[in-house]
This record gives C-alpha cells, structure tokens and sequence, in this order.
C-alpha cells in the first residue's frame, strides 16, 4: 500500500512539473521576440547614418567616437541627451510610429532622422 501511495505521488509530482513546463514554454511563445536595438556613431562631425528606419519598440543608442563633446537632441523635444563627451552613450526608446528628426545642439548642423515604422 505505501509503495501505490509513492507512485502515485511521484506520478502526480511528474504531471505537476510537466503542467509547469507547457505554461512556462506557452507564456515565452507569447511574449515574442525581445525588442530590437539601433546603434547611430557620432564621428567626424556628423551622426553616422543620417536617417534610421525602426519599429516600434526598438533602442536607439548613440555613441560620441569624437574628441569633443556633443548631444542628441530631438526638434520637438520628445528626447534630449546631456553633453556626450567621448565614448559618452545616450539612447532612447522608440514606442510609436512616426519620424524623428534631431540634431545636435553644440553643433546644428549635425542632423539626422529616425523613421519609426509600424
């Protein structure tokens, strides 16, 4: 009889965990891929690629590769960075679709673009 009750107990223990599984394995299907990213260098003067397209969700990162300070600002100011100095890192999350244009504001002729496609 305590050898029925043990088997039924481990089988039980094994449906239990097997149930646990196909949760955790369905919840991780759910939640899709994991957000992307975007890197945009500062060098020379000039943000490396001009203009970025994205989709919602995604990182963009800037790096400052420059010997001299600059910053990544947004023209309706939906984003802002402090002063970068070299090696300086600033990044933003892109939640909606729409086209963000920015510049830099020691340095206004430094302008680039990120299209956020939906």
């Amino acid at each position: 009889m305590l050898r029925a009750f043990r088997m039924l107990t481990f089988q039980g223990f094994a449906l239990v965990a097997a149930g646990f599984a196909l949760t955790v394995v369905a919840h991780e299907a759910k939640a899709g891929p994991p957000l992307g990213t975007a890197v945009v260098r500062i060098s020379n003067f000039t943000f490396n690629q001009a203009q970025i397209a994205i989709h919602p969700g995604t990182t963009v990162t800037w790096i400052n590769d420059d010997d001299i300070p600059h910053t990544v600002t947004s023209t309706t100011q939906a984003f802002k960075s402090k002063v970068l100095d070299t090696g300086g890192r600033f990044s933003f999350t892109f939640a909606k679709a729409g086209q963000f244009a920015y510049f830099c504001s020691l340095h206004p002729h430094m302008t680039g673009k990120v299209v956020v496609k939906a």
